[in-house]
């Protein structure tokens, strides 16, 4: 876990622009993806950001100044990208479970694009034969990642087309003369070990000498980050040298010009990302102190749905003495965020921070409870900008239809 953001940083965001609020810093991301590159060969090596971790886009717009590519997982985001203004060339799509219209609007606007089912390949070959370029989905049925939910490579997951359907797949390319650019295997997110890369590019090793037409081998994402205090990452020095050589040898074996795609998200954002909270209430039964929140899991929701852990510190008073808390929020489910964790003594009224909330946290908050979502800040050269505001309460109607 690394903090790019001072204490004093937060607590003047927190007094300026209130709580719950999330914070996000600039140069973090910045300097994620500058370790990217500064370990991966930038002849053979394509960087997409996941930006389902972050969609707002003033952080669009930073990844596509810095010189990042973008990676959309439904038309929505590829036109949010658009409208940022990435260049077609630039955007990959990768669809799941879509109705097929989606995949002809994105070959509209001109992206690259991934399927990962045969019958929307065999749609596709039908509407565009070998006239657009398309990548494939395997499933390589490799179990990786942090839980089941974020594991997305095994045998019994819904993504990608299994690597036992190989013939199934040549088939409608050939009868389609299907131009297949890509071949494309994500395992899942929270992944440590460099071995499950290196199990992809032995998949795709086995796979390209079917598929003549790849020159993409997209390795997907899943980078570890650090999220307890003295935890280690993803060695990203160590798989950068074996990607680098791994991608030599392939393209020489096969007389072919490969590149690697990868699509980080979370790496990117999630440790530049800040919750800031406030107490509201403190409650003692037995032995557990219950420090009640002012947000709840329709504004992080990670802890509940994953049993992620997020690192949590009392900026108001980090200085007193540790004290055990159980942190839960305010919606009328169980929502909590840490059980038995030392934190420096807490009054109400003090800030709490959330640390490495910048991946899934905003992006899949809701007005569960009929409660407000938070503004969002962006830290950039020591100046913050609100990049999008809190709720109010005509948001919360505003889709709704008069009553009459």
């Amino acid at each position: 876990m690394n903090s790019s953001l001072s204490y004093e940083q937060l607590n003047k965001a927190a007094d300026t622009y209130g709580t719950p609020l999330y914070v996000y810093h600039g140069e973090k991301i910045q300097g994620q993806y500058q370790n990217l590159l500064s370990h991966f060969s930038n002849k053979s090596t394509r960087f997409f950001y996941a930006c389902k971790a972050l969609t707002n886009i003033h952080i669009l717009a930073l990844v596509k100044n810095m010189g990042c590519n973008i990676d959309c997982s439904s038309i929505n985001e590829v036109k949010i990208a658009l409208h940022v203004g990435f260049d077609p060339a630039n955007i990959l799509y990768t669809s799941n479970s879509v109705a097929f219209e989606e995949i002809k609007e994105a070959v509209s606007l001109g992206v690259h694009v991934n399927i990962d089912s045969l019958s929307n390949l065999e749609k596709f070959g039908a509407a565009f034969g070998g006239r657009y370029p398309v990548g494939i989905r395997i499933r390589p049925d490799i179990m990786a990642g942090g839980n089941l939910k974020i594991s997305t490579g095994h045998n019994k997951s819904k993504f990608g087309i299994p690597y036992t359907e190989k013939e199934a797949l040549k088939s409608i390319q050939e009868k389609y003369t299907i131009n297949i650019s890509a071949l494309h295997i994500h395992t899942g997110s929270e992944i440590k070990d460099v071995a499950v890369f290196l199990q992809s590019a032995t998949v795709f090793e086995n796979l390209l000498p079917d598929f003549p037409t790849v020159n993409i081998l997209d390795f997907g994402g899943g980078f570890k980050v650090p999220y307890q205090p003295n935890e280690k990452g993803t060695d990203i020095a160590l798989l950068g040298a074996e990607v680098n050589k791994i991608m030599e040898q392939l393209s020489t074996k096969m007389g072919r010009n490969l590149t690697a795609w990868f699509e980080p998200g979370k790496y990117l954002v999630s440790e530049a990302g800040f919750f800031i909270t406030q107490v509201n209430v403190l409650k003692q039964s037995g032995d557990i102190i219950f420090a009640g929140i002012n947000s709840g899991l329709n504004h992080l929701i990670r802890p509940m749905f994953y049993d992620a852990y997020h690192h949590i510190v009392n900026i108001s008073a980090p200085e007193k003495e540790l004290k055990n808390y159980a942190v839960v929020g305010n919606i009328c489910e169980t929502d909590t965020f840490a059980w038995d964790r030392p934190i420096a003594s807490i009054e109400e009224g003090n800030y709490l921070v959330f640390y490495n909330a910048g991946a899934y946290g905003y992006e899949m908050s809701s007005n569960y409870n009929a409660r407000y979502k938070p503004a969002q800040v962006l830290i950039k050269n020591e100046k913050s900008t609100l990049i999008s505001r809190a709720d109010n309460f005509d948001d919360l109607l505003q889709l709704q239809t008069p009553l009459t």
